[in-house]
C-alpha cells in the first residue's frame, strides 16, 4: 500500500487535527502518512504518537518555507526524519513569527473593510503554531462576508493587488538546506512547478538535495515524467503527496490523491538511518 507524504493539520493551515489525519490515512488504506505542517514539527509530534496507537506508520516531518533570492521565487523544502529537529526550531519559529506579525499589521485594514471583532479571527487560530490567511478567511465566512476560503474576497484582500497583500523575508533556500542536513534530516524539494523552481534543481542537487516530490495535485503529466527522470539520473528519492489541507484547499482533494511507493519510503528511511 502506498504512502501520502505531504499533509497539513490544524497546527498550521489545515483543518483536521494530526490524529484525525492519521485515522483517515488508516481508514483509506495507506501504509504510511506524513504530517508536514508549515514551519513546525508540532503536528508531526502528535501524529507520531497517534500512529503508534492507531497502528499506521507515520513519517516525521515539516514543510520549510524558503526563498530563492537569485530568481525571486518561493521554494518549499520538505524535511523528513531529522534526528535533531531542535536544530531547525529557531529558523522555523522565526518564520512563523514573521508571518504572524505581518498579518497582524494588515488585520486592522481587513477589519475596517469587513467589520467584525478581532477575537473572532484569533479564535480560528487557536491550536495552530502559526497565524495564517486561512484563519482570517474562516472568520470572514462565519461573519457572513463570504462562503469560501479562496474566492473573490480572498483575491480582493490577498491577491496580487490586494488591499491586505503581505510580504516578509523567508530563509534563504540554501541556508535552509544546510540546516536540514545539520539536523540530520532528509531534504526533498516540494511541488517544483508550483513556484517555478526547475531552474535551481541542479544547484540544489549540488548542495545535497536528497529527493524531489514528483507527483502532487498541481503537477502536469510532463512534470511527473521530467522530475522522475531527474531523480533516476541523480539517484534521488521520489516522493509524492497530496498537499492535503482538508477543506482549506481550492479544489477538494482526498487524502491519498498522490502517493509514494513503498520502495521510495524505504529509501527515505534507510537514508535517515545512515
Amino acid at each position: 500500500m502506498p504512502a501520502d507524504l505531504h499533509c497539513h493539520s490544524v497546527r498550521s493551515d489545515g483543518t483536521l487535527t494530526p490524529k484525525e489525519i492519521v485515522m483517515l490515512a488508516k481508514t483509506v488504506g495507506l501504509s504510511a502518512v506524513a504530517v508536514t505542517d508549515h514551519d513546525t514539527f508540532t503536528g508531526a509530534d502528535e501524529a507520531v504518537q497517534a500512529g503508534k496507537i492507531i497502528g499506521i506508520d507515520v513519517i516525521y516531518g515539516a514543510e520549510v518555507s524558503c526563498y530563492d533570492y537569485a530568481h525571486g521565487k518561493k521554494v518549499h523544502i520538505l524535511c523528513y526524519l531529522p534526528e535533531n529537529p531542535e536544530v531547525l526550531e529557531p529558523m522555523l519559529h522565526n518564520t512563523s513569527e514573521l508571518r504572524r506579525q505581518t498579518l497582524l499589521k494588515v488585520l486592522p485594514q481587513i477589519l475596517k473593510e469587513y467589520p467584525m471583532p478581532e477575537e473572532l479571527v484569533f479564535a480560528k487560530a487557536e491550536g495552530s503554531a502559526g497565524f495564517y490567511k486561512q484563519h482570517i478567511m474562516h472568520a470572514l465566512i462565519d461573519a457572513g462576508y463570504t462562503g469560501e476560503v479562496f474566492g473573490e474576497v480572498f483575491k480582493r484582500l490577498f491577491g496580487r493587488n490586494g488591499t491586505a497583500k503581505t510580504r516578509f523575508d523567508y530563509p534563504d533556500v540554501y541556508e535552509a538546506l544546510e540546516l536540514i542536513h545539520k539536523a540530520q534530516g532528509i531534504a526533498v524539494l516540494a511541488h517544483p512547478a508550483v513556484y517555478g523552481n526547475y531552474d535551481i534543481i541542479p544547484k540544489l542537487i549540488q548542495r545535497g538535495l536528497d529527493g524531489i516530490e514528483v507527483c502532487y495535485p498541481r503537477a502536469a503529466a510532463e512534470d511527473l515524467k521530467e522530475l522522475s527522470l531527474i531523480c533516476d539520473r541523480y539517484g534521488l528519492i521520489k516522493t509524492s503527496g497530496t498537499d492535503f489541507h482538508g477543506r482549506n484547499s481550492k479544489i477538494p482533494l482526498m487524502l491519498g490523491t498522490c502517493t509514494t511507493e513503498d520502495s521510495e519510503v524505504e529509501k527515505l528511511k534507510k537514508l535517515a538511518d545512515k
